[in-house]
């Protein structure tokens, strides 16, 4: 490709909406261009790395039998209705009618559609497993879209299904994915860590998240320092501690002016903050729930919503709390009426609680779970921070953050949609059973996103060369003169001829501009052509990744320029 006539709109300034380095160099470097909010055309140079992660993709999947189709992005609601996910998805999801007044939706996933197809042609355990993927547009409509493609409203995701007989089936399934991904993310060059993960609205139980790490990172990732334990601190577990004995006392009713904290409560009463119990109100779907943690802990929202069942929670507004009885700041469990009370495992344990008295200044002493209150749910609701104790090597280690970028996840579906969309088989004993089912997603443009998060420097973008855009860039120090022209058609000519990707550039412009648009634009190679090395028979050959910088004869450039692009593709 001639640079003259190569798309890549590169920019001077970078738009003030761009906030992560990966947006701010897409940008910046011709590969995205923003429609409106949450949505990007791919230019050319990002659909070439796109492309070549696809491919990747596609050997990876091909190789653990997985078949590649292709289904509509427009799903009609029936298909959502059998699942139980139409009224319940939220607004994510994008609604429309077509001129019968039929609705449907843009597929924001598409465990309904694949589940339909399946059962459709299914029909004996002779048939399972069988593994179903595509790569596809998928539309979520994101409430504050961010981050260039790292949330965006439009995405391409890579998504497979598998269809098993029986529990062994599904593993089997489920580990191929895995350890596919891995060898996926190691292609492209990606610094990344699996982790144990929360399923979200996918649904079923057992996931992995594959993380990038990143300080841009949405997520944060705790991992042990002793073992190979890995989570989401929305998951995360943590081990309770286990509350002293103590006699039950009775309950008393004591003033606390002005204590509308914890912190407050604690001080004024002269005890540890792990001695009293936090009261949080929240909305769940259509419940008002009274929520109780320990003191000194912190609540985790993805737990209580697992907790609940619930798709939306939301914090309880004052009114909400005013009708129900309750005075904020000084909430407690002890004579509600007509609210769900969920509680943490800890506080289940905890003789003697302090917690508000539903009375302004007012706080209870001596309260009891079972005598004094009771409780709907008792659930693990706690965060887990850095320093925690590992809840898998008993202690021998502790817990380290990081920030990480979700590309890639892995579920464990079982019979969440398959009883329900009838994709069942007859066994060997003539019965009729459920499918298992395991769904396994990459974000194509996110994995882009994140490997120039985690692969760049004030210049710009760093390509591995397995997925760069181009994998050389020539560049002529002078284009008036005759030889430096020659030597770089030919050497253009050469390259093009032995498969390399290369590009020329051929612009009128100074030669510092191409080398700040090659930098920026990540080149793995960049070769410099000028009078001083013609003159000596030789060319300058630079890497983008560490800025090494070697002279080579010009006779052997094309050879040797080849041969370096196999090694770093290795």
């Amino acid at each position: 490709m001639r640079a003259t006539k190569l798309y890549a709109p590169t920019l001077r300034e970078v738009p003030s909406e761009a906030e992560i380095d990966s947006h701010k160099l897409m940008l910046k470097a011709g590969l995205i261009c923003k429609i409106t909010a949450g949505m990007y055309t791919y230019l050319p140079l990002a659909w070439r790395v796109m492309k070549k992660i696809e491919a990747i993709i596609r050997e990876e999947m091909d190789a653990i039998d997985g078949q590649e189709l292709m289904m509509p992005i427009v799903q009609p609601s029936e298909l959502w209705e059998a699942s139980g996910r139409w009224p319940v998805y939220g607004e994510e999801m994008m609604r429309l009618k077509d001129r019968h007044q039929r609705e449907y939706c843009l597929g924001p996933t598409h465990e309904e559609m694949i589940t339909w197809q399946v059962a459709h042609d299914l029909k004996s355990y002779k048939q399972l497993p069988i593994r179903l993927y595509q790569m596809q547009s998928k539309f979520r409509d994101e409430r504050r879209p961010r981050f260039g493609l790292m949330r965006s409203r439009e995405f391409i995701m890579k998504d497979m299904y598998s269809f098993d007989k029986d529990e062994a089936g599904l593993q089997a399934s489920y580990d191929a994915a895995y350890e596919a991904y891995g060898k996926i993310f190691s292609r492209c060059g990606l610094n990344f860590r699996p982790v144990e993960a929360d399923s979200g609205a996918i649904g079923g139980s057992g996931s992995h998240e594959f993380m990038a790490l990143a300080d841009a990172g949405e997520a944060e990732v705790l991992f042990c320092d002793h073992c190979d334990y890995a989570a989401n601190v929305e998951i995360a577990a943590l081990p309770a501690e286990n509350a002293a004995a103590a006699e039950v006392k009775s309950m008393e009713e004591v003033g606390t002016p002005d204590c509308g904290t914890i912190e407050a409560v604690a001080t004024f009463l002269g005890l540890p903050t792990n001695e009293t119990v936090k009261s949080l109100c929240y909305q769940a779907d259509e419940d008002f729930v009274l929520v109780l943690i320990r003191g000194d802990r912190h609540l985790n929202e993805v737990k209580l919503q697992n907790a609940l069942n619930c798709v939306e929670l939301t914090m309880a507004t004052d009114e909400a709390m005013i009708a129900h009885g309750l005075t904020k700041g000084f909430i407690g469990p002890v004579g509600v009426k007509g609210i769900k009370i969920v509680i943490d495992e800890e506080v289940a344990a905890m003789p003697n609680q302090v917690v508000g008295a539903n009375k302004k200044d007012c706080h209870l002493l001596n309260v009891n779970l079972d005598r004094d209150y009771q409780a709907d749910i008792v659930a693990d609701l706690r965060m887990v921070n850095a320093g925690d104790v590992c809840p898998h090597c008993g202690g021998a280690g502790h817990l380290q953050s990081a920030r990480g970028i979700e590309v890639g996840q892995v579920f464990k579906l079982y019979t969440k949609y398959s009883e329900k969309l009838k994709a069942v088989y007859i066994d060997e004993n003539g019965v009729e059973k459920p499918t298992l089912m395991g769904c396994y997603g990459i974000g194509v443009g996110r994995t882009m996103a994140a490997l120039i998060e985690q692969s760049h420097d004030d210049y710009g973008i760093i390509w591995p060369m397995a997925i760069a855009p181009y994998q050389v860039a020539i560049v002529p120090v002078n284009d008036k003169d005759e030889a430096i022209t020659a030597c770089c058609e030919k050497l253009y000519q050469d390259l093009m001829d032995a498969g390399v990707e290369v590009v020329l550039d051929d612009r009128k412009e100074r030669s510092g501009v191409k080398f700040n648009d090659a930098d920026l634009i990540g080149y793995p190679l960049r070769v410099t052509i000028g009078t001083k090395g013609l003159e000596k028979g030789i060319v300058e050959l630079k890497y983008r990744h560490n800025g090494a910088v070697e002279e080579i004869p010009v006779v052997e450039s094309a050879a040797y320029i080849s041969s370096k692009i196999q090694e770093m593709l290795k």
